[in-house]
C-alpha cells in the first residue's frame, strides 16, 4: 500500500483532530510495534520515550536517551507505517537553540507531532516520584524557539506540564493556559490524580484539543476513551502497553524453553511464521522482487 506524502499525513491529522472522535494513539517503541499497530486498524501512533529507552538501551526512562538517538527512531518509525506517529521529544533537549534543532530533527524524520515538556534537564517519566519543573517563563521560551523553528504549520506542537506533581493541579492547569496562549497546538497535562482533576482539565480547555496520557503506574484515572472523549479530550496514548504485554509474553516463553528445552507447548501464543512475515509485508516485496528479476 502507498503511503501518503509526510505533508498530507500532517494535514489530514490536524484535519482529524479537529473533526473527531478522539484520536486513541497505543505506544510503540520500533519499526515493527508501529507495524502492528497499523495492522491491528488505528489511525495513530504514539512514539513512547519510556519505551525506546527500554528497547533501544535498556534502561528506565529518566533522561538518558540523546536527541538524536530519539530522532533516529522516530525516522525508522515513520518509514515503516503509513499512520501519522506522534513522538515523545522530551524536553527539546537542552536550552531554546537545541529545542529549535529538535524540532528541525523531528520534522525531518516525517513525524506529524512532537511534545515538549517543561521538566528540568535530566527528566524523568511522567508517572515517577521525583520530578522538577522549570519555570512557567523558561518553558514558553522553549515552546516560542519550537514554534519559530517548524517549517510545516501542520506540524504540531503540544505542550506537557508536569507541574501537577510538583506544584498541584491549579499550578499546571495556570501553565498550560499560558502555554496555550504562546502557540501550543495541543495542551498535556501530565498525571492527574483523579476523576474530578480530569473533568476540571476538560473545563479548563475548550478552546484548544488535550491529550491524555492512560500510561504510568496507576496515577491517573483508568478512564476510556469514550469516557474522556466526552470530557473533552482529543488525543488519548496508551504508551507502555504494547511493550509490557511483549514482555510478560516473552518472559513466559523464555520460562518454557528453559524448563522443557522446547517451545512447542507454546505455540499458541506466537504469531505464525507466515504471519510475521505477512505484516512485514514479504510479499510486497516479492512481488517488487519480480519486477527486476531476469529468469
Amino acid at each position: 500500500m502507498k503511503h501518503l506524502s509526510t505533508k498530507d499525513k500532517r494535514r489530514r491529522f490536524k484535519e482529524r483532530l479537529q473533526q473527531g472522535p478522539i484520536v486513541i494513539a497505543p505506544g510503540c517503541y520500533d519499526a515493527f510495534s508501529a507495524k502492528l499497530v497499523e495492522f491491528a486498524g488505528f489511525e495513530t501512533g504514539y512514539m513512547t520515550g519510556a519505551g525506546v529507552s527500554a528497547g533501544l538501551a535498556g534502561m528506565p526512562d529518566v533522561g538518558l536517551l540523546t536527541m538524536t538517538e530519539m530522532v533516529e527512531q522516530a525516522r525508522r518509525i515513520s518509514d515503516a507505517t503509513g499512520l501519522p506517529i506522534i513522538s515523545d521529544a522530551d524536553t527539546g533537549y537542552g536550552g531554546p537553540l537545541n529545542v529549535r534543532r529538535t524540532v528541525e530533527q523531528f520534522e525531518r524524520a516525517g513525524v506529524c507531532a512532537i511534545h515538549l515538556e517543561d521538566q528540568e534537564i535530566p527528566k524523568k517519566c511522567g508517572h515517577l516520584e521525583g520530578k522538577r519543573v522549570i519555570s512557567a517563563g523558561r518553558m514558553i521560551d522553549r515552546l516560542k524557539a519550537s514554534l519559530d523553528a517548524r517549517t510545516d504549520e501542520n506540524f504540531l506542537i503540544i505542550a506537557r506540564t508536569d507541574a501537577r506533581a510538583t506544584h498541584g493541579l491549579d499550578e499546571a492547569l495556570d501553565r498550560g493556559r499560558r502555554y496555550a496562549e504562546t502557540g501550543a497546538d495541543v495542551i498535556f497535562i501530565e498525571a492527574p490524580e483523579s476523576v474530578e482533576e480530569v473533568q476540571e482539565i476538560g473545563r479548563r480547555f475548550k478552546d484548544v484539543p488535550l491529550l491524555m496520557n492512560r500510561g504510568g503506574g496507576g496515577k491517573t484515572p483508568a478512564l476510556s476513551a469514550a469516557e474522556l472523549e466526552r470530557m473533552g479530550f482529543q488525543i488519548v496514548i496508551f504508551p507502555g502497553d504494547l511493550q509490557k504485554a511483549a514482555g510478560k509474553a516473552m518472559i513466559e516463553i523464555l520460562s518454557i524453553l528453559k524448563e522443557t528445552g522446547n517451545t512447542d507447548s507454546a505455540r499458541a501464543m506466537m504469531m505464525s511464521f507466515e504471519e510475521r512475515f505477512e505484516i512485514l509485508g514479504l510479499s510486497r516485496f516479492r512481488e517488487l522482487e519480480s519486477l527486476y528479476s531476469r529468469d
